[in-house]
């Protein structure tokens, strides 16, 4: 953290689209406007904004992003990639996780780039000479977005700063740690200040908007925060709240429905993007230029080329037009045994193996090779960016969905289950989702619920996290490495550690 709040604490605040990350760690900015001088009227204020969701869906220079990081460490994928040297994903999928190597230190900066630029936002706010009403819609925009990135760090790390206010560079090296409860408690106060707020809007117009935080947003977040904390009642009015009183039927006051079919949930067209089913979406373009000078500068989906079969090639007119990808989170024979007969099936998981077996294409066997591929997120030709500046392999236009109804349903499912009330809607909550793929009516139980979560969501970066809430992860993921009282969370970065007051957790060794 020494690291990122001396950079950020001198960083430009430049306009970009709501979707990835910019290059934000620039000690000394050329030709931009620093900090300390912006924010002087309504649109430097959007456009400060603006750089606080840019990291919603930030994509580190390591590769690293939330979904692709926590789908390795989960039974249903592994790190994959070119081999034994590429470590970033495989030492969190075999649980050899050090303080010094896996994917934590980005996922650190991500979430702790986000808080600053938002409490930059909120210190800055109140100063800015500008409509009232946009204003008070932005601080709730921002604390719904400070919220987000504070429940990552708390899940991911358990043991992390509580910081409401920004830090000078001669703080930083004092920053303590707070407890998971004050964290939790923060979050809560964060969202509920939003929700609280009549500026926030019910929904927003997707053409122009489309991305931008929502009372239902902010809503459902809350539902999960509750749920994680056990809070089970509270998580299930949150989420009945995002439903709405009829499951499966329109939530006419936030627009929420489940589409028709869940194949086009995965396409990247404009007229997919932020449908009915979107709750809290990333956007991405193939309109940024992204290239191989900074790959953290893109605004593409950099999860296409890299889920994508390596060595692709056709053999036959009628193969699939998958790009040849870098071979990462390939699926595992635990998820291909559990969906290979379920509708979802086909837009889940892209079996190379069968291609290659009956001649219809052929792949190279990258590490940890299972011949299963994530077939949601694989790169294809027929979405690959043509005639745009960039690198194409870094400028996939395909959206990412937070949080989507699907998703919500099952977790009001769930709270309901838990604390053993009205299972008659958690039963209908669940089988509205089986019956969307033509599925039968099933109980109401938790093992259905775990099962329809994990074949509905798979890909989609919620597995690992559900185990861990869930208890199971030790039995899980026993075959990995999975240490029950340690691997639940992911090592203090070491180089946060260096010259300040920050603890590594006990369960590294540390004191915390």
């Amino acid at each position: 953290m020494k690291r990122y709040i001396k950079y950020i604490a001198v960083t430009a605040v430049t306009f970009l689209p709501l979707s990835a990350c910019n290059d934000f760690l620039e000690v000394k900015p050329k030709g931009l406007d620093l900090e300390a001088n912006y924010y002087k009227n309504q649109q430097e204020a959007f456009n400060g904004l603006v750089s606080v969701y840019d990291v919603v869906g930030w994509q580190g220079g390591n590769l690293t992003t939330k979904v692709g990081a926590t789908l390795s460490a989960s039974d249903d994928h592994l790190g994959g990639g070119e081999g034994t040297g590429d470590k970033t994903f495989t030492t969190w999928a075999d649980y050899t996780l050090t303080p010094a190597t896996g994917p934590q230190e980005d996922l650190w900066k991500k979430g702790f780039s986000g808080i600053f630029r938002a409490n930059t936002m909120l210190q800055k706010l109140p100063g800015v000479p500008m409509d009232e009403n946009v204003k008070k819609r932005y601080i709730a925009e921002t604390l719904v977005l400070r919220a987000h990135f504070n429940f990552d760090l708390v899940r991911l790390f358990k043991n992390i700063p509580l910081l409401n206010e920004t830090v000078t560079p001669d703080e930083m090296y004092n920053v303590v740690q707070a407890t998971p409860q004050e964290v939790y408690a923060q979050i809560e106060a964060d969202l509920k200040a939003a929700i609280a707020e009549s500026n926030l809007p019910n929904t927003v117009p997707a053409a122009s908007e489309g991305g931008r935080v929502t009372q239902g947003i902010a809503h459902a977040l809350l539902g999960k925060v509750y749920l994680y904390q056990q809070k089970w009642a509270e998580a299930a009015a949150e989420f009945r709240e995002v439903n709405g009183a009829t499951p499966g039927a329109l939530n006419a006051k936030y627009g929420y429905k489940l589409i028709d079919n869940f194949g086009d949930l995965w396409k990247s067209t404009a007229d997919v993007k932020f449908n009915s089913e979107s709750i809290f979406e990333v956007g991405y373009t193939s309109t940024s230029a992204g290239g191989w000078g900074c790959i953290a500068c893109t605004e593409g989906n950099i999860l296409n080329i890299m889920t994508g079969p390596r060595g692709y090639t056709t053999k036959t007119a009628n193969a699939p037009d998958y790009i040849s990808g870098w071979s990462y989170f390939p699926v595992t024979q635990s998820l291909f045994d559990a969906i290979h007969y379920d509708p979802r099936y086909k837009y889940t998981v892209a079996n190379l193996d069968s291609l290659k077996q009956y001649g219809i294409a052929d792949y190279t066997p990258g590490a940890q090779n299972t011949g299963y591929f994530l077939e949601k997120f694989a790169g294809r030709k027929s979405n690959t960016p043509v005639g745009q500046a960039g690198a194409p392999e870094l400028n996939y236009p395909q959206n990412m969905y937070e949080i989507r109804l699907a998703d919500t349903y099952l977790m009001e499912a769930e709270a309901l289950v838990m604390a053993g009330n009205d299972l008659t809607r958690a039963a209908d909550l669940l089988n509205a989702v089986r019956a969307r793929v033509g599925l039968g009516a099933v109980a109401a139980t938790m093992d259905n619920i775990k099962r329809e979560r994990r074949l509905e969501l798979a890909g989609e970066g919620h597995r690992w996290f559900d185990l861990v809430r869930w208890g199971d992860a030790a039995t899980a993921l026993a075959d990995r490495g999975f240490v029950s009282g340690k691997h639940e969370i992911l090592p203090i970065p070491l180089n946060e550690l260096n010259n300040t007051k920050l603890e590594q957790s006990k369960e590294y060794g540390g004191t915390r």
